[in-house]
């Protein structure tokens, strides 16, 4: 038994994109077709990664700059490496306590929010240095059930482990649901607040790319995986393995949602 969430470990770029790295890129398309941000627009991107996000708005969103900023140095610095187009910049800092003044017109953050413990802190950051009739939006993932990769895990863990109940991410973090989200964002004093759905696939090519990010220790689940002996860790792989429905060429064919929310600057 775990008497209290593990500490998730973040910061190592290629242990984050075989986690969910890859997954977030698949999102973001969707998420800034839903945004629809006139071309032109200063971004900044909170909790930035290992730039996915900022990837993807200098590809679609035809921007004139864009911040990405992580508390997490490695981060930055993979993205650094990654992103080499010179309208983008990154920074370390914290995102309740941004390193920027209000010059940006969309402010955006994905798969981040759930892990900030100050929740209105964040908000009211990205708020400050997003410009009057700007964007702030976010998107978190469905973790009480859309989320399939990782709640085949939880289920299979929880199985095993009953009493550890209190680190399942679904229970951890009750934000992440549409509800919620426009309650943050109302609250926070943003005006037309909207949520939506995203769900993409997430194809795994054999059971070891599917298995084999839980074992790098970036995010809650793999961080909860690597306080288990490895007796608990076998069994968990084992049933995991025997669980999931594979195609004939022995691929996992998984889905993956999001929900997102948007509103404006007064």
């Amino acid at each position: 038994m775990t008497d209290s969430a593990p500490k998730e470990l973040w910061g190592t770029g290629h242990a984050y994109e075989q986690y969910v790295g890859r997954w977030s890129r698949r999102v973001a398309g969707p998420f800034l077709a839903w945004l629809a941000a006139p071309a032109g627009a200063a971004w900044l991107d909170v909790g930035c990664g290992t730039g996915a996000l900022v990837s993807t708005v200098l590809d679609r969103a035809q921007p004139a700059s864009v911040l990405g900023i992580d508390r997490a140095e490695g981060f930055v610095q993979a993205a650094r490496a990654q992103v080499t187009d010179p309208r983008a910049q990154f920074l370390v800092g914290d995102a309740t306590q941004l390193p920027t003044d209000a010059r940006h017109d969309v402010t955006v953050s994905g798969l981040v929010l759930n892990f900030v413990p100050d929740h209105a802190a964040m908000l009211r950051e990205m708020g400050r240095v997003t410009r009057p009739g700007g964007t702030v939006a976010a998107y978190v993932w469905d973790y009480a059930g859309g989320m399939q990769m990782m709640r085949h895990f939880w289920d299979v863990a929880l199985e095993l482990s009953p009493d550890d109940a209190q680190v399942d991410e679904a229970d951890r973090f009750p934000i992440c649901a549409p509800d919620a989200l426009a309650a943050l964002w109302e609250a926070g004093g943003l005006t037309g607040t909207a949520t939506t759905a995203i769900e993409i696939p997430t194809v795994f090519r054999d059971f070891d790319d599917y298995w084999q990010p839980f074992l790098g220790k970036q995010g809650a689940a793999p961080a909860y995986l690597a306080t288990l002996d490895a007796g608990v860790q076998t069994q968990i792989r084992e049933r995991l393995e025997a669980r999931l429905a594979r195609t004939g060429d022995g691929r996992i064919p998984l889905t993956a949602r999001a929900w997102a929310v948007q509103g404006r600057v007064p």
